[in-house]
C-alpha cells in the first residue's frame, strides 16, 4: 500500500511562509509529479512528506495512519536525491544492500533482494563495480536500487535527473517508467522540467509560490488548464496568450480581426497552442504578422510570428514549412481549440 493524504499543510520558517495549506491526496499506485518554477516549493514538499522537514501546521496520513510527527525511519518511505550519494569505496552490491545490513537483515536476504533489483535495473553485470567505473546514468540505477531493496511504502524523487545530459535523462525517464509499470508502487517525482511531468505522470500537481494551482492528467492540463499560469508553463513552445474583447457572441482582438464566442462576457484574454494555429496568406484568420523567427527541428518547424499589439505569436507547423523571415502571413485560429480567461487568469471556457 502506498496512499499518501496531505492535510492543509504548511510549513514556516520564522514569520515567512513557504507551504500555504496543501490538501492532495496521493493514491496507491499512483505516479505524481510535482512541478512548478524554482521557489515554489515543491521540493520543501516532499521533503515534509519524506520527515526530513518539519510539518509547521495541518496533517499527513501514509495508508490511513497519521504520520505527521513520525522520523523518517517509521514512515517506510525510499528517497532518491539528485546527488547519487553512493560510497565511492563500496561496491554496486554492498551500496544497494547497506541499509539492509545496517537493519541486521539475515545475508541470504540481503543478496535475493539485491540480485532482484539489479535483474529490475539491468546493473546484474555491474555488481561488483565500484560507482567510480560507472556512468552517470548506471549510478542513478544504483541509487534508485538502493531504495527498491528496502520494499518502501512509496518513492520520493527529487529531481533526479537533473545531473545527466540530455540523452541520459530520456533514456532515465524510460527506465523509471518501466519500474513503474513492474513495481506498481507510489512514486512522488520533483522536477522543474515539464516534459518530464508530461511524460512520466498519472496526474501532475502544479505549485506556485507555495500553493497548489491545479492537480490533474498531463492531459487535463494541457487541454483544459485551469489559468494562465498553467496554460503557459505547461507545454513546450507555452500556450500563446493576448488580449481580446467579447461582445454577445463574438470575441475581437487588438489590432486584429477574431470569431464566434459562447463563454460568459467577462474574458479579456484569449489562449492557444502553436500547433492549434494554421498559417495563411495576409487578411486570412484573426490576425496578421510578420515572421519573425524560423526553428527548423526536423519533423516540426516553430515559427514566431509578430502580430503587433498582441505580441509575438508561436505556431508550431510541419518540419517541411519553407516559410522566410519577413514574409506576411495571417493566422487561422482553430475555433474548437480556444480558452478564455477572465481578467484574474482563471479560465472562463
Amino acid at each position: 500500500m502506498g496512499a499518501i493524504t496531505l492535510r492543509a499543510v504548511e510549513k514556516w520558517y520564522g514569520e515567512v511562509q513557504v507551504i500555504k495549506g496543501v490538501d492532495l491526496e496521493i493514491r496507491n499506485g499512483e505516479f505524481i509529479v510535482f512541478v512548478g518554477p524554482s521557489g515554489c516549493g515543491k521540493s520543501t514538499l516532499l521533503r515534509m512528506i519524506g520527515g526530513l522537514e518539519d510539518i509547521s501546521r495541518g496533517g499527513l496520513d501514509i495508508d490511513g495512519v497519521e504520520a505527521t510527527d513520525q522520523p523518517p525511519s517509521k514512515r517506510g518511505l525510499a528517497m532518491v536525491f539528485q546527488s547519487y550519494a553512493l560510497y565511492p569505496h563500496m561496491s554496486v552490491r554492498d551500496n544497494m544492500g547497506f541499509s539492509l545490513k545496517t537493519a541486521g537483515a539475515p545475508k541470504s536476504e540481503i543478496s535475493a533482494k539485491v540480485n532482484a533489483a539489479a535483474d529490475t535495473l539491468k546493473l546484474t553485470d555491474y555488481l561488483d563495480r565500484r560507482p567510480k567505473d560507472l556512468s552517470g546514468g548506471q549510478r542513478q540505477r544504483v541509487a534508485i536500487g538502493r531504495s527498491i531493496v528496502r520494499d518502501p511504502t512509496a518513492f520520493l524523487f527529487d529531481e533526479p535527473l537533473s545531473n545527466l545530459d540530455a540523452s541520459l535523462r530520456v533514456e532515465m525517464r524510460y527506465e523509471i517508467s518501466k519500474l513503474h509499470q513492474s513495481l506498481k508502487s507510489t512514486m512522488i517525482y520533483v522536477t522543474h522540467d515539464q516534459v518530464e511531468a508530461m511524460t512520466l505522470a498519472d496526474r501532475i500537481v502544479v505549485l506556485d509560490a507555495g500553493r497548489i494551482i491545479q492537480v490533474g492528467t498531463p492531459r487535463e492540463l494541457y487541454n483544459r488548464p485551469a489559468n494562465t499560469f498553467v496554460a503557459q508553463f505547461i507545454g513546450s513552445p507555452k500556450m500563446n496568450v493576448f488580449p481580446c474583447q467579447t461582445s454577445g457572441d463574438a470575441y475581437t482582438l487588438d489590432g486584429g480581426r477574431g470569431g464566434a464566442y459562447t463563454g460568459p462576457s467577462s474574458a479579456t484574454r484569449i489562449g492557444i497552442r502553436p500547433e492549434h494555429i494554421l498559417i495563411g496568406a495576409a487578411g486570412e484568420g484573426q490576425c496578421d504578422g510578420r515572421v519573425d523567427v524560423v526553428e527548423y527541428l526536423g519533423a516540426d518547424t516553430f515559427v514566431v510570428v509578430d502580430c503587433g499589439p498582441l505580441g509575438q505569436i508561436s505556431v508550431r507547423t510541419p518540419g517541411e514549412s519553407e516559410l522566410e523571415i519577413g514574409a506576411q502571413v495571417g493566422l487561422i485560429f482553430a475555433p474548437e481549440r480556444l480558452t478564455f480567461f477572465d481578467a484574474k487568469g482563471d479560465a472562463v471556457r
